[in-house]
Protein backbone atom coordinates (compact mmCIF):
# COMPACT_ATOMS: atom_id res chain seq x y z
CA UNK A 1 0.00 0.00 0.00
CA UNK A 2 1.21 3.46 -0.88
CA UNK A 3 0.74 6.61 1.11
CA UNK A 4 1.21 10.65 0.39
CA UNK A 5 4.06 11.83 2.55
CA UNK A 6 3.40 15.45 2.71
CA UNK A 7 4.59 17.22 -0.61
CA UNK A 8 3.15 13.90 -2.28
CA UNK A 9 5.96 12.11 -1.99
CA UNK A 10 4.69 8.61 -1.26
CA UNK A 11 5.19 6.38 1.60
CA UNK A 12 5.66 2.54 0.90
CA UNK A 13 3.61 0.41 3.07
CA UNK A 14 3.21 -3.65 2.46
CA UNK A 15 -0.07 -4.11 1.07
CA UNK A 16 -0.46 -6.78 3.94
CA UNK A 17 1.05 -5.47 6.92
CA UNK A 18 -1.23 -5.19 9.77
CA UNK A 19 -1.73 -1.59 9.86
CA UNK A 20 -2.99 -0.43 6.91
CA UNK A 21 -6.31 0.78 7.86
CA UNK A 22 -4.54 2.81 10.36
CA UNK A 23 -2.31 4.10 8.26
CA UNK A 24 -5.22 5.55 5.58
CA UNK A 25 -7.13 6.73 8.94
CA UNK A 26 -3.80 8.59 9.68
CA UNK A 27 -3.61 9.67 6.20
CA UNK A 28 -6.85 11.17 6.06
CA UNK A 29 -6.55 13.01 9.12
CA UNK A 30 -3.31 15.13 8.48
CA UNK A 31 -5.00 17.30 5.38
CA UNK A 32 -7.34 18.01 8.45
CA UNK A 33 -5.18 19.20 10.74
CA UNK A 34 -3.50 21.60 8.06
CA UNK A 35 -6.62 23.10 6.89
CA UNK A 36 -7.88 23.64 10.63
CA UNK A 37 -4.49 25.70 10.85
CA UNK A 38 -4.83 27.55 7.71
CA UNK A 39 -7.85 26.67 5.66
CA UNK A 40 -10.96 29.74 5.24
CA UNK A 41 -14.24 28.02 5.75
CA UNK A 42 -16.92 29.78 7.27
CA UNK A 43 -17.91 29.08 10.69
CA UNK A 44 -20.66 27.09 9.62
CA UNK A 45 -18.87 24.64 7.56
CA UNK A 46 -16.37 24.27 10.80
CA UNK A 47 -18.95 23.68 13.14
CA UNK A 48 -20.58 20.86 11.14
CA UNK A 49 -16.87 19.49 10.24
CA UNK A 50 -16.01 19.80 14.33
CA UNK A 51 -19.41 17.81 14.48
CA UNK A 52 -18.64 15.00 12.34
CA UNK A 53 -15.12 14.88 13.87
CA UNK A 54 -16.57 14.17 17.43
CA UNK A 55 -19.10 12.05 16.09
CA UNK A 56 -16.23 9.88 14.59
CA UNK A 57 -13.69 9.95 17.77
CA UNK A 58 -16.84 8.86 20.10
CA UNK A 59 -17.25 6.01 17.55
CA UNK A 60 -14.01 5.05 17.95
CA UNK A 61 -13.85 5.28 21.53
CA UNK A 62 -16.42 2.87 22.07
CA UNK A 63 -14.97 0.18 19.72
CA UNK A 64 -10.86 0.71 21.18
CA UNK A 65 -11.65 -0.87 24.54
CA UNK A 66 -9.17 0.17 27.05
CA UNK A 67 -5.73 -1.62 25.40
CA UNK A 68 -3.41 0.63 24.26
CA UNK A 69 -1.56 -0.52 20.81
CA UNK A 70 1.06 -2.73 21.32
CA UNK A 71 4.42 -0.78 20.00
CA UNK A 72 7.21 -2.63 18.86
CA UNK A 73 10.91 -1.93 19.63
CA UNK A 74 12.54 -0.31 16.86
CA UNK A 75 14.61 -2.92 14.67
CA UNK A 76 16.83 -2.29 11.63
CA UNK A 77 15.95 -5.90 10.15
CA UNK A 78 12.64 -4.15 8.67
CA UNK A 79 12.17 -1.45 6.61
CA UNK A 80 13.05 2.20 7.62
CA UNK A 81 8.99 3.30 7.09
CA UNK A 82 8.33 0.39 10.60
CA UNK A 83 11.37 2.10 12.38
CA UNK A 84 9.24 4.82 14.54
CA UNK A 85 5.88 4.32 12.91
CA UNK A 86 4.12 6.33 16.00
CA UNK A 87 6.92 9.06 16.09
CA UNK A 88 5.85 12.72 16.02
CA UNK A 89 9.10 12.95 13.33
CA UNK A 90 9.01 10.06 11.59
CA UNK A 91 5.73 7.64 12.55
CA UNK A 92 3.86 6.77 9.54
CA UNK A 93 0.76 5.74 11.93
CA UNK A 94 0.91 9.45 13.70
CA UNK A 95 -1.15 12.21 12.20
CA UNK A 96 1.07 15.03 14.07
CA UNK A 97 4.24 13.65 11.95
CA UNK A 98 5.21 15.33 8.37
CA UNK A 99 6.61 11.91 8.16
CA UNK A 100 10.26 12.67 7.84
CA UNK A 101 10.96 10.03 5.47
CA UNK A 102 14.20 8.03 6.47
CA UNK A 103 16.63 6.01 4.47
CA UNK A 104 19.71 4.15 5.21
CA UNK A 105 22.86 4.24 3.33
CA UNK A 106 26.58 3.89 3.53
CA UNK A 107 28.89 6.26 5.03
CA UNK A 108 32.17 6.89 3.88
CA UNK A 109 33.97 5.01 5.88
CA UNK A 110 31.33 2.12 5.60
CA UNK A 111 29.07 2.63 8.61
CA UNK A 112 25.67 2.85 7.64
CA UNK A 113 24.33 6.50 8.25
CA UNK A 114 21.06 8.07 7.85
CA UNK A 115 19.60 10.51 4.55
CA UNK A 116 16.06 11.78 5.12
CA UNK A 117 13.46 14.20 3.17
CA UNK A 118 11.11 16.08 5.03
CA UNK A 119 8.15 18.60 3.90
CA UNK A 120 6.68 20.89 6.34
CA UNK A 121 3.54 22.29 5.90
CA UNK A 122 1.80 25.30 7.73
CA UNK A 123 1.44 23.33 11.57
CA UNK A 124 5.19 23.71 11.75
CA UNK A 125 5.73 26.96 10.76
CA UNK A 126 7.21 29.53 13.36
CA UNK A 127 8.54 32.88 11.71
CA UNK A 128 6.24 33.31 8.66
CA UNK A 129 7.52 31.15 6.06
CA UNK A 130 9.78 29.05 8.37
CA UNK A 131 9.89 25.94 9.91
CA UNK A 132 9.53 26.45 13.78
CA UNK A 133 12.94 26.16 15.23
CA UNK A 134 11.58 23.71 17.91
CA UNK A 135 10.54 21.04 14.83
CA UNK A 136 13.92 21.42 13.70
CA UNK A 137 15.44 20.39 16.54
CA UNK A 138 12.90 17.62 17.51
CA UNK A 139 13.42 16.69 13.78
CA UNK A 140 17.52 16.27 14.53
CA UNK A 141 16.96 14.61 17.23
CA UNK A 142 14.87 11.75 15.43
CA UNK A 143 17.32 11.08 12.69
CA UNK A 144 20.20 11.03 15.17
CA UNK A 145 18.44 8.32 16.95
CA UNK A 146 17.90 6.33 13.73
CA UNK A 147 21.75 7.12 12.71
CA UNK A 148 23.08 6.06 16.07
CA UNK A 149 20.85 2.76 15.69
CA UNK A 150 21.84 1.75 12.09
CA UNK A 151 25.47 2.39 13.50
CA UNK A 152 24.39 -0.21 16.00
CA UNK A 153 25.30 2.30 18.90
CA UNK A 154 21.55 3.15 19.96
CA UNK A 155 21.36 5.37 23.23
CA UNK A 156 19.48 8.02 24.65
CA UNK A 157 19.77 11.91 24.02
CA UNK A 158 22.04 13.35 26.80
CA UNK A 159 22.97 16.56 24.84
CA UNK A 160 21.28 18.32 21.26
CA UNK A 161 23.04 21.61 19.95
CA UNK A 162 21.25 23.28 17.37
CA UNK A 163 23.16 25.80 15.12
CA UNK A 164 20.49 27.55 13.47
CA UNK A 165 22.65 28.82 9.78
CA UNK A 166 19.70 30.36 7.86
CA UNK A 167 16.14 30.34 7.74
CA UNK A 168 14.45 27.05 6.86
CA UNK A 169 11.36 27.59 4.53
CA UNK A 170 8.27 25.63 4.92
CA UNK A 171 6.11 24.09 2.01
CA UNK A 172 9.86 22.62 0.07
CA UNK A 173 11.18 19.26 0.09
CA UNK A 174 14.48 19.54 2.99
CA UNK A 175 17.21 16.85 3.04
CA UNK A 176 18.84 15.94 6.01
CA UNK A 177 22.05 13.83 6.84
CA UNK A 178 23.01 12.35 9.97
CA UNK A 179 25.89 10.35 11.20
CA UNK A 180 27.22 8.18 14.20
CA UNK A 181 31.00 10.44 15.01
CA UNK A 182 32.30 7.96 17.44
CA UNK A 183 32.40 7.13 21.17
CA UNK A 184 34.59 7.02 24.44
CA UNK A 185 32.32 4.62 26.98
CA UNK A 186 28.63 5.30 27.06
CA UNK A 187 28.77 8.62 25.45
CA UNK A 188 28.03 8.24 21.72
CA UNK A 189 28.96 11.41 19.28
CA UNK A 190 26.65 12.38 15.92
CA UNK A 191 26.51 15.21 13.65
CA UNK A 192 23.12 15.70 11.10
CA UNK A 193 22.82 18.59 9.19
CA UNK A 194 19.56 19.93 7.18
CA UNK A 195 19.53 21.06 3.47
CA UNK A 196 17.74 23.65 1.50
CA UNK A 197 18.40 22.28 -1.98
CA UNK A 198 22.10 22.64 -1.89
CA UNK A 199 22.36 25.35 1.20
CA UNK A 200 22.98 24.34 4.70
CA UNK A 201 20.20 25.79 6.67
CA UNK A 202 20.72 23.87 10.69
CA UNK A 203 22.97 21.50 11.83
CA UNK A 204 23.20 20.03 15.31
CA UNK A 205 25.88 17.75 17.10
CA UNK A 206 24.24 15.39 19.16
CA UNK A 207 25.71 13.52 22.38
CA UNK A 208 24.04 10.64 23.18
CA UNK A 209 24.42 8.07 26.34
CA UNK A 210 24.25 3.89 26.35
CA UNK A 211 21.15 2.69 27.75
CA UNK A 212 20.76 -0.98 28.44
CA UNK A 213 17.76 -3.08 28.26
CA UNK A 214 17.29 -3.37 32.09
CA UNK A 215 17.82 0.21 32.42
CA UNK A 216 15.22 1.13 29.51
CA UNK A 217 12.77 -1.26 31.90
CA UNK A 218 13.49 0.78 34.73
CA UNK A 219 12.32 4.05 33.03
CA UNK A 220 9.29 2.36 31.50
CA UNK A 221 7.90 0.85 34.26
CA UNK A 222 8.48 4.11 36.15
CA UNK A 223 7.24 6.55 33.75
CA UNK A 224 4.18 3.60 32.48
CA UNK A 225 0.35 4.98 33.07
CA UNK A 226 -2.66 3.07 32.07
CA UNK A 227 -2.99 0.18 30.51
CA UNK A 228 0.72 -0.06 29.46
CA UNK A 229 1.15 -4.21 30.72
CA UNK A 230 1.66 -5.74 27.23
CA UNK A 231 4.20 -3.00 26.75
CA UNK A 232 6.40 -3.53 29.92
CA UNK A 233 5.63 -7.48 29.55
CA UNK A 234 6.97 -7.39 25.71
CA UNK A 235 9.92 -5.49 27.13
CA UNK A 236 10.69 -8.06 30.21
CA UNK A 237 11.23 -10.54 27.49
CA UNK A 238 13.36 -8.46 25.67
CA UNK A 239 15.64 -7.83 28.65
CA UNK A 240 15.47 -11.50 29.60
CA UNK A 241 16.71 -12.59 26.06
CA UNK A 242 19.26 -9.47 25.90
CA UNK A 243 20.90 -9.68 29.38
CA UNK A 244 20.42 -13.15 30.51
CA UNK A 245 20.04 -13.17 35.01
CA UNK A 246 22.97 -15.84 35.77
CA UNK A 247 22.92 -17.64 39.16
CA UNK A 248 26.17 -18.10 41.11
CA UNK A 249 27.59 -20.79 41.07
CA UNK A 250 27.98 -22.55 44.08
CA UNK A 251 30.64 -24.97 44.31
CA UNK A 252 29.92 -28.40 46.94
CA UNK A 253 30.93 -27.39 50.50
CA UNK A 254 31.28 -24.05 50.31
CA UNK A 255 27.79 -21.00 51.46
CA UNK A 256 26.06 -19.17 48.93
CA UNK A 257 26.33 -15.58 49.22
CA UNK A 258 24.19 -14.11 52.18
CA UNK A 259 24.00 -17.63 53.50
Amino acid sequence: MSGLAGGGRPIEFPDDHPDTARLRLTEALRPLITMAVTGTPDDQDLEAAAEAVERIAASLAEGAGTDRRMRQPPDTDRPTVEYFPTSPIAGVLNPIAPPVQLEVVDGDGGTPEIRAVAWFDYPYEGPPSCVHGGVIAATFDEVLGAAIMVAGHPGMTGTLTVRYRKPTPLRTELRLEARFLGREGRKIRTWAGMYHDEVLTAEADGLFIEVMPRQMLAIAEQNATGPDDGLLAAMRRGVDAAEPVVEPVVEPGSTAPGG
